[in-house]
Formats: C-alpha cells, structure tokens, sequence
C-alpha cells in the first residue's frame, strides 16, 4: 500500500530552510472563539446508508453494514464518506473508530478492506472472502474516509482541496462524528476508542484532544471517549527521521559504515540536512535494494498472485484488488458511494489532490495532555516495517520522559511469542512480531489479539 504523501511530508521538512511557525501547529479548541458544530437532520438517513449485501460478499453473513455520506459543511457541499460495519453481539460492544494515514490514503481501502474489514477480495477484483480476525469480533468498527478528497469523501468547492491540513482534519472529523452519533443515536454515550496507524499519529491525537476540549465546552453530544491506539505512527519528525536508518541497520540492511557515517554526517533535530547528509541517505536506501520498504520480509507484487489467499499470507497485491473492486459501478451503488457524481475521477487509495498547509513537526505535547486527561494511550509497532519502525516509536516515547511500570516482556499468542509488551506509567507500548506497517494486514491473528487487549484495558497475555 502507498504512502506517497506522507514520504512528501518528511522530504519537505528536511528540505525546509527553517521550520516555519506554521508547522508547528498543534489543534487546539480555544473556549472564547468556539462555535456550535454544524449538526443537519438525519431522521432516516441510517435506513438509507444500509447495505443490503456488498457484491460478491461470501454467503452467510450476518453482521450489519452501513456506508454513506456525512456533511460537515454545508456552505462549501464538504462530504466524508464512512463505512461501518456492526459486531455480531454490537449492543454490548464498544464504538472505534479508524483511520489511516497518509496524509490523503483511504481508511476505506487500507483498514476496511486490506487489513481489519470484515472481507478482503479476491484477486478477480469482484468476489471478497472472509477475514475470521476483523476487528468487528470485539468492536463495532467506523471506517472514515477523510479529509474530503480522499477516496470518495468529496467538496463541491475545489478550492478546498488545496487548504487540507491537520487542523480541519480534525474539525471535519469532529463534525461527522457529532452528525453521525445523530444518525446512530443508539451509539451516544457508548465508550468510544480512537485508532489508527502511520500519519494517523496525528489524525488521532488531534481528534482526540479535539473531543476532550468540546466535551468541556459544548451542549451538543458529549463522545465517551475512552483511548486510542496508534500503530506505527509518526509522532514526532525528529525520532522518525533518525529511528529509520537506525532500523535499516538493527536489520543488517546497510552496512556499518554507511550507518556511522550518517550518525556524524546528520542532524535530525533540527529538521534541515546538507549535501553530505544527504548522499549517504541515498547511500542507505540505495544499498538497501529492492524491498518492500512497509515490510522488509515481505514479497512484492511482482509474482504471480496467489491462487489461495488465507489469513496466514498477505497477498502483495492486494492494493489492486482493493481499487479494481471499489471502482466496479455496482459495488459503488451498494455502498451509496459516489451517488451525485462529486468525485473528479476514479476511487484511488491515496489522493492526488489534496495539498497539505498545516502539521506539526510533532505531536507529543497534544500526547502528554491526553495523557493528563486520563484516557488510555497504547502505541503499537509491527516490527519489520521501517517507514515508520518499531525505533521510531520507541524514541518517540522516550521523549515523553516516563518511568516504567510493568518491564518489558514477551506476549504470548497460541503458545508462541506473538511481540513484546512494556506498560510504562503513561502509556503502553506493544510490539507484533513479524508484522509490517499494515499490521493487521500482515498478522491479523495477532493484531486481533492485541486489540482486544486495548479495549479491557488489560496488558497482552504472558502465558
């Protein structure tokens, strides 16, 4: 799966003359300029999003599933698309909600039906098979397409394409989520967790922060909100920059030298480079070779696909299956997708697009004020992916300055090390062993077993 944006995003910071002011925004909610959320009618409009049965969809499926569109703002015709699919038991069940990064990839293609969905599809792009590990077995799972331009989430005014950004991600993701909560009135008041992977450590946190202060300051729905869990997720720019060739060579994928030389050559914390630098970054990935950068054991799509996709191989090319079926016109019509024609082209996984004003350089201040608010924080990390690896978010934590409280230990899964787990007294850090960027995607069994742990509020077992 691409994650071309995000790779723009860090090649523009280090390319940076200065770290302007802009760049370090963190969204915030200020209590003297704030003002009522849009919120429309939505009596009828969840009979309308129900899906009858996605096309090609394995026979004997009983879960409920609903997609649409939610405005956010009416004046400009901004729409985000959702899907969401419903647990067998979801009346006892907790509300998540999931997106991916990026920024501009599709939380629809990626979380929905590459790694935690309900189905995934066959290499013919038209029938789907069934994912025994979705989430949706302890959770009622909402996928969001966001910001608008992404997938099929849409705005009728172009302009806003070009004004993308973290801080109205988070408006907009705050706005659907109080429409929908209308739309869905029987999930107000039900603990509600915020997950997500790669440039979602910010979507996250964002959004997170961004609830904590309307919950204070608001009349309108007041969201439960209970945790988050952040997986592979860039944090902070200095620690990703500098955790990526530390993991290339943790993984003997460049030599010694190359790797000395950049530790004397590069300085990350301030977020500029030099020619010297910069040579031997190319050295780094050039000496990597051909690999698949999201996860370093892993094939590329480049063989023939496999004849017999199961849970235990993750098919390298499941990103065209994912496009090819969501571009089919009758799986459009089923998920009430693309319905007034609003989307300037086809569904892609990551947009084109959009242009992103506003990101800070790191998130871990918005991280520590969650951390104070009380809610719980688990940051996961497959191991083999090295865009944003298992170093990076460890780096990312140790400038959180907190002290251990459970020391680190193996997590078992099926009577064998399923990762590796330390509860440190602000936040849990949970490691999945032998998965990649996607890390449902690549050990869904494990994922699943991780995520379950995230919603008790229980640390992985150890036996």
């Amino acid at each position: 799966m691409k994650n071309y944006s995000f790779e723009k995003l860090l090649r523009a910071r280090r390319q940076s003359k200065n770290n302007s002011d802009q760049n370090r925004v963190i969204v915030t909610s200020d209590i003297n300029t704030y003002s009522p959320v849009y919120v429309s009618a939505q009596c009828g409009l969840k009979e309308a999003d129900k899906i009858v049965a996605l096309p090609g969809q394995p026979a004997g499926v009983t879960i409920e599933q609903y997609s649409g569109y939610v405005t956010v703002d009416p004046q400009a015709g901004r729409a985000l698309f959702y899907y969401f699919v419903e647990s067998k038991h979801p009346c006892s069940k907790p509300l998540v909600l999931w997106l991916n990064g990026g920024p501009g990839c599709s939380s629809l293609g990626a979380g929905g039906f590459s790694e935690l969905g309900p189905f995934r599809p066959n290499p013919d792009g038209k029938t789907l098979w069934e994912n025994k590990y979705s989430w949706n077995n302890e959770a009622n799972i909402l996928f969001l397409e966001s910001p608008a331009g992404v997938g099929f989430s849409y705005s009728n005014t172009t302009s806003d394409y070009d004004k993308s950004g973290d801080a109205r991600t988070a408006k907009d993701a705050y706005a659907f989520l109080v429409n929908w909560l209308e739309r869905f009135p029987e999930y107000k008041g039900r603990d509600f967790f915020l997950t997500g992977e790669s440039y979602a450590g910010h979507y996250v946190p964002q959004l997170a922060q961004l609830i904590q202060h309307n919950n204070k300051i608001t009349n309108q729905t007041v969201i439960k909100l209970k945790g988050i869990a952040i997986g592979n997720a860039l944090l902070d720019d200095e620690a990703c920059s500098r955790a990526r060739y530390e993991s290339l060579w943790r993984h003997n994928l460049i030599s010694d030298e190359i790797h000395d030389n950049i530790v004397a050559s590069c300085n990350f914390f301030d977020g500029q480079s030099s020619p010297m630098c910069d040579e031997y970054r190319n050295e780094a990935f050039a000496a990597a070779g051909n690999i698949n950068p999201y996860n370093i054991y892993a094939p590329l799509c480049s063989s023939p696909p496999s004849s017999s996709p199961g849970v235990s191989y993750f098919d390298p090319c499941t990103e065209n299956y994912v496009s090819e079926y969501l571009n089919l016109p009758e799986v459009q019509e089923a998920l009430h997708a693309n319905v007034s024609g609003n989307l300037p082209g086809e569904w892609e996984f990551c947009s084109g697009q959009i242009v992103w004003n506003d990101w800070p350089s790191t998130v871990l201040p918005v991280v520590e004020e969650l951390i104070e608010s009380g809610i719980s924080i688990w940051i996961y990390s497959g191991d083999t992916d090295y865009v944003v690896p298992t170093t990076a978010s460890v780096f990312s934590i140790d400038k959180l300055n907190t002290t251990v409280k459970t020391p680190w230990y193996p997590w078992i899964y099926q009577n064998e090390v399923g990762g590796y787990v330390v509860e440190y007294e602000k936040v849990t850090f949970v490691t999945i062993r032998g998965a990649g960027h996607f890390v449902p995607s690549y050990q869904p069994a494990r994922a699943l077993t991780f995520f379950s742990s995230f919603l008790k509020g229980k640390l992985p077992p150890s036996k």
